[in-house]
């Protein structure tokens, strides 16, 4: 039981060490980063969603501009089409990004400081991402108040990055400082509180890594998450602009992901000390960089990096390998000494390891299993994508289902093979990931390594010190110290990132933490004891086998209920609804159309069934729920083709008054598409894939002006096509009859949600 205590005090202690700052008051000294000056700015530009092209937006850069220019800084605004291709669909937006510079006074290179002061269309975004940029604006001062810098400062407010990293990909595309390359720091958000974690680096990161560990006084995140990143479809401002020659790292705070992309993520929401932890990070990261001989920081490598008591670890790329064969070499030695002790077979040592993966299969499918589940008892679940406002509970569930599918498949192999052979040939599988991993993502091989070489060594310490009980205890619990610290923190943060959609990936992550602590697992249970028949011919212990399940299943149950219980809707906890208004300019046919697959009452007001006929050509995707509305007065879109060359068609488009974005929807795929707005210019992209069945390309412009803009499409096999053109405009409250949301019930993240959507078709 002692055993267990220690490790339970480690992941407590983990966690408490990786904890967020306490936020500064504004009366803080003028050198130092205050949360509470950042406030004052964040105020300003967070009351209302800013999406690109939005009134609010242009507030917020108004803003902006004018504090930075009072802080001393040379701030310019360039007017830019930013693009991004997708399968099948291509994202313009004309952008407005915010440069501001500081010029050093002896550069060795140039500091590019990045956030985007937009938002998503669905809520005032004061973590994404309007946190980081008050915190610019308050590092800005704190720099100046302190002196120059040695190196160039460059402080970019991008623009577009909710509608596809827009402003970004024009920054560095167009702009002369974008082309110049530097060092870069990026500011980002998933959520609305926890520790400002460095989630991403750019290749070859080892001197930017060691500095950060260096200087920064509290330094969060690790190698994994880095290289989970990079597996993952998701971008920021930091990919085009590392694409573009920058090396950096990137940063943001994830925990409270359910608030994440809706009206929420306000200032009631955010936790200050998370603005304080960013803006710490980023004015101690810009004092190091300004003064530092920026060449001198590239490097070759990358390093493996992560926390642990406090202490930020680093060690050079080249010692990953190494380690993991170490690990596997441990293992090994383990299984050989348990092998003269007559404690395995290497038959039954194989059956261990093989037969290992049931628990980590089980654990995956369980977790998997619960969240269908709890989709079928609260459909709503769905549209938050697994990320809850209050999972705890469900996460307890889902380390209990691990802890029950080790111990159905532990429990029985031991009374067959002995305690030994699934203890040591369950290690054979973080040392096999950690080995793997240092082939394809070296920076994660740690997480595994290191929990399976230790766990190794103490196994080997306690064989080897067979005349005393309490130096095998000790010895097993050392060894599980490692294990305790690294993996549980790393399944929170998958939980954390990814939510409760895909809980399997965090509850594999807590299954391999079980595999490795099997040992300290055996000192609670009794030896090993031949099977007796009990009277009656029953095998003996038959009811407390019954019993076992009976309080599994109790042990599983429990919080789940517990979690359905305290994870109620209200209005600090709502839940998520989508509802779009759509009408056919052409017919003034008009339609409300709901993607939930169980509307609440008030969407219900407005849908009544999955009758999609009426709908516009080009318009329905998936099963959506649809009921009819009153028409209302727009101008809609208009198209007109101004050429057509072989499989190339020139259109120009307007989205008609108030309208903010304009999207094409096209019946046959596109190979590449341009637009370009006079007097600010054109991009182009190439597009591969398709889109959906429904529409094969979509071309989307976001911050369409009111003149319009040109689109050329290259549409292979030249003949007829169709186009839907859709007017974008923010809000349904022009909607006669339309009846605000109550309280616990916000925008959903569909693109077309809170929008109402005017359409014409056109036969080309």
């Amino acid at each position: 039981m002692s055993a267990l205590l220690v490790l339970a005090a480690v992941i407590m202690l983990t966690a408490m060490t990786n904890s967020t700052m306490q936020p500064l008051p504004a009366s803080a000294p003028a050198r130092e980063f205050s949360a509470g000056r950042a406030l004052t700015h964040l105020e300003k530009i967070a009351a209302a969603p800013r999406p690109l092209g939005s009134a609010a937006g242009d507030r917020a850069r108004d803003y902006l501009v004018g504090r930075l220019r009072a802080a001393g800084l040379h701030v310019e605004v360039q007017r830019a089409v930013g693009v991004n291709p997708a399968a099948g669909l291509a994202s313009f937006g004309l952008v407005e990004n915010i440069v501001a510079t500081l010029p050093g006074t002896n550069p060795t290179g140039t500091v590019l400081v990045a956030a985007h002061y937009d938002s998503a269309a669905m809520g005032p975004g004061a973590s994404d991402d309007g946190a980081a940029v008050a915190a610019m604006v308050e590092t800005a001062r704190a720099v100046l108040a302190g002196g120059r810098l040695r190196n160039d400062l460059v402080l970019l407010m991008s623009d577009g990055e909710e509608d596809g990293v827009l402003g970004a990909e024009a920054f560095a595309r167009e702009h002369p400082l974008g082309r110049k390359g530097g060092v870069l720091l990026n500011w980002e958000a998933r959520g609305v509180s926890g520790p400002s974690l460095m989630f991403e680096t750019s290749r070859d990161n080892a001197r930017l890594v060691e500095l950060f560990a260096r200087t920064v006084p509290h330094p969060r995140g690790d190698s994994t998450m880095a290289e989970l990143y990079r597996l993952l479809p998701n971008n920021t401002d930091f990919t085009p602009l590392t694409r573009a020659g920058f090396t950096g790292m990137n940063f943001a705070y994830l925990e409270g992901s359910s608030y994440y992309h809706s009206a929420d993520d306000s200032l009631a929401h955010l936790d200050r000390g998370s603005l304080q932890h960013h803006g710490t990070n980023m004015l101690t990261l810009v004092r190091a960089l300004g003064a530092a001989d920026l060449p001198t920081l590239t490097s070759d490598d990358d390093v493996t990096y992560f926390r642990i008591f406090g202490v930020m670890v680093t060690y050079p790329g080249w010692l990953v390998r190494p380690l993991a064969m170490l690990s596997l070499l441990a293992v090994a030695g383990l299984a050989l000494l348990a092998r003269r002790r007559e404690l395995l077979t290497f038959p039954r040592l194989l059956a261990g390891a093989v037969t290992a993966v049931v628990p980590l299969l089980g654990s995956v499918v369980l977790a998997q299993a619960l969240w269908q589940v709890l989709v079928a008892i609260r459909p709503a679940y769905d549209a938050m994508g697994g990320l809850l406002h209050r999972p705890e509970a469900f996460e307890a569930a889902i380390a209990v289902l691990s802890g029950l599918a080790l111990l159905a498949w532990y429990l029985p192999l031991r009374r067959r093979l002995g305690p030994a052979a699934p203890a040591a040939g369950a290690l054979v599988w973080p040392a096999g990931l950690g080995l793997l991993c240092a082939q394809v993502a070296p920076g994660a091989a740690f997480m595994f390594t290191l929990p399976a070489l230790l766990c190794a060594l103490g196994g080997l310490v306690a064989l080897m010190v067979r005349g005393s009980a309490w130096g095998q205890v000790a010895a097993i619990t050392v060894g599980s110290v490692m294990a305790a610290a690294l993996l549980p923190y790393l399944a929170r943060n998958v939980f954390d990132g990814m939510g409760l959609a895909l809980g399997g990936a965090g509850a594999l992550v807590l299954a391999i933490f079980g595999l490795t602590v099997l040992p300290v697992v055996e000192l609670l249970l009794p030896e090993v004891r031949r099977k007796a028949e009990a009277p009656g011919g029953r095998p003996e212990g038959a009811s407390r086998k019954v019993g076992v399940v009976a309080v599994a299943l109790v042990a599983a149950g429990a919080p789940v209920g517990a979690g359905l219980l305290l994870d109620g809707v209200d209005a600090g906890h709502p839940r998520r609804t989508h509802l779009a208004y759509v009408m056919d300019a052409d017919t003034r046919a008009a339609h409300w159309v709901s993607a939930d697959a169980d509307p609440d009452a008030w969407t219900r007001r407005y849908v009544s069934g999955h009758d999609v006929g009426g709908l516009p050509p080009g318009y329905a995707r998936g099963t959506l729920w649809a009921g009819t509305a009153p028409a209302v007065e727009a101008d809609g879109p208009r198209v007109s083709v101004l050429s057509r060359r072989g499989d190339t068609v020139e259109f120009h488009v307007t989205a008609g008054r108030g309208a903010r974005s304009v999207t094409l929807r096209v019946d046959r795929p596109i190979t590449g598409a341009s637009a370009s707005v006079a007097g600010v210019g054109a991009a182009s992209v190439p597009v591969t894939g398709t889109r959906v069945a429904t529409w094969p390309a979509e071309v989307r412009f976001r911050g369409i002006p009111a003149r319009g803009v040109r689109v050329t499409l290259r549409v292979p096999g030249a003949g007829r096509i169709r186009l839907t053109a859709i007017s974008e405009t923010d809000g349904l409250s022009r909607v006669p009859g339309f009846v605000p949301m109550p309280p616990g019930l916000v925008a959903g993240t569909r693109e077309d949600g809170g929008l109402v959507a005017v359409t014409r078709t056109y036969p080309l």
